[in-house]
């Protein structure tokens, strides 16, 4: 139990597979159907977690194909060392 929003909570959760690069970069993140089944929550729930993740821009949804992660920018903690070229 949280009192953050169960949407807020699975956005986190799909978030953190796009940082750890589970979710990889122009790929597909499964559909509303498929996390809804997978964390058990409602199809809704889902679709308002999708739409948390395009509000901060890490996933774009082309319609009728789907919803893929975002090109993240260079300049997190683990690319600051590669050259800007």
């Amino acid at each position: 139990m949280s009192a953050r929003p169960l949407y807020v909570q699975l956005a986190d959760a799909i978030a953190g597979k796009i940082a750890s690069g589970e979710l990889a970069p122009d790929r597909p993140i499964p559909s509303e159907n498929h996390l809804a089944d997978d964390y058990g929550v409602a199809r809704l729930t889902a679709r308002r977690a999708a739409q948390e993740l395009r509000e901060r821009g890490l996933i774009v949804t082309v319609r009728g194909k789907g919803s893929f992660v975002v090109e993240q920018p260079v300049g997190d903690a683990s690319e600051a060392d590669e050259p800007n070229g």
